[in-house]
């Protein structure tokens, strides 16, 4: 084995020696670049964004980019970003009152000052976003400013107040998901011994997810004949109800027919008696101890013991009401504690301001103001200062941020859907018109423009020569663009990238054709990188709307900015 291991090994050797001597030929292959890495290594090669402005030509014209707070504090790629190809960046959540303003109605300004001072290490101004708004509010704390007071059971009576129930221990919770007819949802109870041509009294307390009536009656379970308690009506608070019925007949069944009211109805201190006796019926009719000996069935309706503490607990105390006017001025006050607050830690260096953010209805009337009065539910940060405050809450916000301010600070109020070619931009004009008119000086107009790369360009074009009529500052505020139609970036195509490129050129070229120099406040990138598709990603999830994608590359529509701001030149 020795021996021919030599042999192999000689072989070899003298094969490379002999392949070694050979002479090397290159071979001549060639391919060329795709066409797309072309146009990504063109892209490459534009210099940083701001570079492309000509300040001599505009002096007041402010390139800016909204960002999260964090992401500037950490210093990592985004800031590094921000810095090289933008000059005013702008905190989308971070300087709202829901951010600012705490449980107790103290206000954490901390990373505000952290975020203020990263901005003056790198020459970043920053615009404030934003004093007054409908959402990203502490509504909890808000609301509970206004909230009714509530007396005692047992205090003296106070001119109108209201009586209102305690809640205490359990009751019989029933739900039903549609409303069906009355019989096709039932809770039953089968008393022992009544009675025929007997007269019964009934006793029950009973409230529900909303306003609703339910049926009462005592049945026959052989032949389903029965006698009828009627209804009653409940609302939201617990009431006390008492019927009365003789019998017509041997009855085995009490039922409560609530097939009629789509919701849940709590039940309690339920009492069946003979009239002229103290004999209890149904017996743990407060339903603490379960709900033994109760059925049901009908319309995938449940029944159960409810949660400890929604039943009933008596009679409760007084509320009072706040009348409007002790609710004005509270939040007044509210609103100068939130914006002399701001001003407090923001005056030297944020020197422009959205101070009332997006007042406008969408529908029916793009005139009129928005109003949380009809809405039956509200977002955790929802709160209309414009309910409360009047059509004049605008007019106090400016008053208070000149008052807390710098006298030449830039007010604005900050609108989105503009663009939409209905009457919003009119409305919003005529709004602004108001509230000069009431010695409330605004300085300027932001039209967020949120839109897509399938916008109607004589819309925008409107909304420019609206704007522009007014003699306003003009910021085109919160400026991103999806492709339409909801696409996600899985299914963009690079057609559909060259269109979102035309469009953003076209909204930046228009802004400055349009709009007056002296006008010109700048325009804000509002998404610079294209939006994640994961569950915390709460804006246009998903939509490639960026100049970036989420990995920092650049997109077409980089060129086609930098291209727009150079022909400023």
């Amino acid at each position: 084995m020795k021996r021919l291991h030599t042999k192999i090994g000689g072989g070899l050797i003298a094969g490379l020696l002999f392949c070694s001597c050979a002479k090397h030929e290159i071979l001549q292959y060639g391919t060329e670049k795709p066409e797309s890495i072309i146009a990504q290594e063109n892209i490459d090669t534009y210099s940083p964004l701001i570079s492309y402005i000509d300040k001599n030509a505009h002096p007041t014209f402010k390139w800016g980019v909204a960002l999260n707070m964090d992401d500037y504090l950490n210093k990592g790629v985004m800031y590094r970003l921000a810095n090289r190809n933008f000059e005013e960046m702008v905190m989308g959540y971070e300087m709202k009152h829901a951010s600012i303003v705490q449980a107790d109605g103290t206000l954490n300004l901390s990373k505000l000052e952290r975020v203020i001072k990263a901005a003056q290490e790198n020459n970043m101004a920053l615009f404030g976003h934003t004093l007054t708004w409908h959402s990203g509010q502490n509504a909890v704390y808000l609301n509970s400013l206004i909230a009714p007071v509530l007396l005692p059971s047992g205090s003296v009576p106070v001119p109108g107040g209201i009586n209102v129930p305690s809640l205490s221990g359990y009751a019989l919770k029933m739900t039903n998901p549609s409303v069906v007819n009355a019989w096709e949802a039932q809770t039953a109870y089968d008393p022992k011994g009544l009675e025929d041509a007997t007269e019964y009294t009934l006793k029950i307390t009973a409230r529900g997810s909303k306003a609703g009536n339910i049926g009462l009656d005592l049945q026959e379970t052989v032949n389903y004949t029965g006698d009828s308690f009627g209804s009653i009506a409940f609302t939201t608070d617990y009431k006390e109800y008492e019927l009365k019925l003789k019998t017509t007949a041997l009855r085995t069944r009490f039922i409560i027919n609530f097939g009629q009211f789509a919701g849940t109805v709590f039940i309690d201190n339920i009492s069946l008696k003979k009239a002229g006796s103290n004999v209890e019926l149904i017996p743990d009719g407060d339903f603490e101890k379960g709900i033994s000996g109760w059925v049901g069935w009908g319309n995938s309706s449940t029944r159960s013991q409810s949660a400890e503490g929604e039943g009933y607990g008596g009679p409760g105390g007084t509320v009072i009401e706040k009348t409007p006017d002790e609710k004005k001025s509270i939040l007044t006050q509210a609103l100068e504690t939130f914006i002399s607050g701001m001003m407090s830690v923001t005056k030297d260096d944020v020197k422009a301001w959205d101070v009332v953010n997006e007042p406008m209805s969408d529908w029916p009337d793009q005139y009129a103001l928005k109003t949380g009065i009809g809405k039956a539910e509200f977002a955790e940060d929802e709160f209309y200062w414009q309910d409360y405050l009047g059509k004049d809450y605008a007019v106090k916000a400016i008053q208070l941020a000149r008052k807390y301010g710098n006298p030449n600070d830039i007010l604005f109020i900050n609108d989105y859907g503009l663009e939409g070619g209905g009457n919003k931009c009119k409305g919003l004009i005529a709004y602004v018109n108001y509230v000069e008119s009431k010695g409330a000086k605004v300085d300027g107009i932001g039209t967020q423009m949120h839109i897509n790369s399938t916008a109607n360009k004589d819309d925008i074009v409107n909304m420019y020569k609206l704007l522009a009529a007014t003699g306003k500052m003009i910021k085109v505020s919160e400026l991103d663009i999806g492709l339409g139609d909801n696409i996600k970036t899985a299914n963009a195509t690079a057609a559909m990238y060259q269109q979102q490129a035309d469009m953003y050129k076209f909204v930046i070229e228009k802004y400055f054709e349009i709009i007056p120099k002296a006008q010109q406040y700048g325009i804000t990138i509002w998404s610079p990188l294209d939006s994640p598709d994961r569950e915390n990603s709460f804006w246009r999830r998903g939509e490639p709307i960026g100049i970036w994608t989420e990995s920092f590359v650049r997109k077409p529509a980089y060129q086609a900015v930098a291209e727009a701001l150079q022909k400023q030149k």
